[in-house]
């Protein structure tokens, strides 16, 4: 499956960071998702994630908890593209969409 989401924390900036920043927390994420091996890519507004359910939706928990201590409530926007015996598709979903675009 793939999962891409945005964490943010609302409810409090931390020491030093600027009120309307949440570069901090989403960094913290971020190195979650990184740190667990697992495929993914982040853009301005999500990250993607590749892997199967269970270890995926444990880094979304672990990424979420990581940017619970910087505010008093945290928000979580996921979508799922749920599809048994397919891999890769991280990267294959890209590669078909530009093969797409270059035959028009």
């Amino acid at each position: 499956m793939i999962v891409a989401f945005s964490v943010s924390p609302s409810g409090g900036a931390p020491a030093g960071d600027e009120p309307d920043s949440v570069h901090t927390a989403v960094a913290a994420a971020v190195k979650v998702v990184r740190d667990s091996g697992l495929p993914n890519r982040t853009s301005s507004m999500f990250t993607e994630i590749e892997g199967d359910w269970d270890e995926v939706m444990a880094v979304v928990k672990a990424a979420t908890e990581a940017v619970a201590p910087f505010g008093r409530r945290v928000s979580l926007v996921l979508k799922a593209d749920i599809r048994p015996g397919h891999t890769g598709e991280l990267d294959g979903k890209v590669e078909r969409l530009e093969r797409a675009i270059d035959r028009l």
